[in-house]
């Protein structure tokens, strides 16, 4: 069980989303940190949706799903801005 708080601050439970959105998310952790633009960022989101887990076909975004990418993009600009 993971609770996120968002920018905006909600808190959103991992345990409330499915499984194949859990590794969605568990692969934007990683590339929040490697991407170097927020386009790049949507385009591994978009790609991560589109294949879903283990390639078994497109996942449907949740709006708690759609809350913590939307954090983890806020999150990604941030970083950036930091660098330049």
């Amino acid at each position: 069980m993971m609770i996120i708080t968002t920018t905006t601050g909600e808190k959103i439970d991992t345990d409330s989303l499915s499984s194949e959105e859990r590794h969605i998310l568990q692969k934007l952790f990683a590339w929040k940190s490697l991407v170097d633009s927020v386009a790049l960022f949507r385009e591994k989101k978009k790609e991560a949706l589109k294949n879903g887990w283990n390639n078994s076909g497109p996942v449907s975004e949740s709006r708690a799903l759609s809350l913590v990418i939307a954090h983890l993009e806020t999150q990604v600009r941030l970083r950036l801005q930091k660098t330049t």
